[in-house]
């Protein structure tokens, strides 16, 4: 599975996530372009950062984060620097503590581990 693949696949499975990053999305890039998808998951995760500033419940990610582990664990290594480096490395940033918390215990462990390594510590 490609990069591009999983776009399409988170796409067609979370349209409500969807819709809201592509607002996200056009508010800073200008346009949905599916041949910049990494920088889409940046914008993803951007979404998720706003809904933990609004305190939003963080279970409404949970079946986001397990989609994001298992393409981790089965894609290439493009996949897994996409979701490496354009969405856990830009989750929780500037969230406060208490506000990234109970994000942070839902997100599962393998993503955990990419955020750590990348920034020495955990969220907050």
């Amino acid at each position: 599975m490609s990069v591009l693949e999983m776009y399409n696949e988170f796409r067609e499975t979370f349209p409500k996530t969807t819709e809201k990053t592509d607002n996200e999305h056009i508010k800073f890039w200008g346009d949905i372009d599916p041949d910049f998808c990494y920088s889409w998951f940046e914008s993803l995760a951007k979404t998720i950062n706003l809904d933990m500033a609004k305190e939003v419940d963080p279970n409404e990610y949970k079946e986001v984060f397990e989609f994001l582990r298992s393409r981790f664990l089965q894609g290439d290594e493009k996949m897994k620097d996409c979701i490496e480096v354009s969405f856990t490395e830009n989750l929780f940033w500037k969230i406060p503590f208490e506000k990234a918390q109970p994000y942070w215990t839902i997100f599962p462990d393998l993503l955990k581990g990419l955020y750590i390594k990348f920034h020495k510590r955990t969220p907050g």
